[in-house]
């Protein structure tokens, strides 16, 4: 497929965006227990806005691989069959959860009931709700992708569980950073999660690229045009120039391109800021937790380039010669 970096951007926005807001509300979580000591409402309400400027600069990303974007709210008319209206629906109810989420905070609002506070209990039950609704746009978004049985690097579940894993590695790497500025205490245990997320996403996508190395295509050049000759070899396109299909169905790219892609984002997703997040950690330096995500981030962007570009749809079997 033609990779889109407007899609591109989308998934990896939102996708650190719901890792972020899942960090803050953890940490809140385990506070509220006492495992974690408590943190000021400024830290979670800065963190929420945070978190919903990704996912707002995401959304404003997808605008941008729409033909006619005054017609975008057609796209949740489908939401019966349509998982793609389904994420265009959880989004935006994600995106006014955060936003209560952090509002709430920010104003510390305690709501009084027949003479008794909820206190920090309103929070809670709003970021649970915020959580499960991220992780229902999670679901949404790697169904977008998994559902299409034709094409086989997709079609499997290690699509959504990348989604997933990668989002939550990604935000709790910029949760780190993040609370090296108002919680340092907290930056071993963003940190520490930010390790073993992206150790478990290292190994649930390389798995996807051995799956995907290994597949075979159940059809050929003899069944795309209908002959069945032993020998048939395409010489040309059967066209001029271009068209739709041969321009968004294929990258154009060469195997020695798409192999060096593997390998940049294979560095850049996982051993390098995995290596520099834990020397953030281990000298307290600010510096090196920022880099970590950033790191983290652009090998995210060469990941997703490489995600589309795998995905071999059955047509180029007949457009072969480009």
């Amino acid at each position: 497929m033609h990779p889109a970096f407007s899609v591109i951007f989308l998934t990896t926005l939102i996708g650190a965006g719901q890792g972020l807001f899942l960090a803050l509300f953890t940490s809140e979580s385990y506070s509220a227990v006492g495992l974690l000591p408590k943190q000021s409402h400024t830290f979670y309400a800065i963190g929420g806005f945070l978190a919903l400027l990704l996912l707002i600069a995401g959304l404003i990303a997808s605008v941008f691989h729409l033909g006619r974007p005054e017609r975008a709210w057609r796209a949740a008319s489908q939401w019966r069959t349509s998982w793609l209206s389904r994420e265009v629906i959880a989004l935006p109810t994600v995106m006014g959860l955060v936003f209560l989420y952090a509002t709430i905070h920010l104003f510390e609002w305690n709501p009084m009931f027949l003479g008794y506070g909820f206190g920090d209990k309103i929070t809670l039950v709003l970021g649970g709700t915020a959580a499960t609704a991220i992780f229902i746009l999670f679901l949404c978004t790697g169904m977008i992708y998994a559902a299409i049985r034709f094409l086989k690097e997709w079609s499997n579940p290690l699509t959504i569980i990348n989604f997933i894993l990668f989002g939550g590695a990604s935000g709790f790497m910029l949760a780190s950073a993040y609370s090296s500025f108002y919680a340092p205490e907290l930056v071993n245990f963003f940190g520490g999660w930010a390790i073993i997320l992206t150790l478990s996403v290292w190994v649930t996508r390389s798995a996807s690229l051995i799956r995907n190395a290994r597949l075979k295509p159940t059809s050929t050049i003899q069944t795309a045009i209908g002959v069945r000759h032993t020998k048939i070899q395409q010489k040309a396109m059967g066209m001029m120039g271009g068209s739709f299909n041969t321009r968004e169905y294929f990258h154009g790219k060469t195997a020695l391109f798409l192999k060096s892609i593997k390998w940049i984002f294979i560095v850049l997703s996982f051993p390098l800021p995995i290596l520099i997040l834990w020397a953030g950690m281990q000298f307290d330096q600010q510096p090196l937790l920022i880099s970590a995500f950033v790191i983290q981030y652009v090998g995210l962007l060469f990941e997703r380039w490489l995600f589309f570009a795998q995905a071999n749809h059955p047509q180029n079997i007949y457009y072969q010669t480009v």
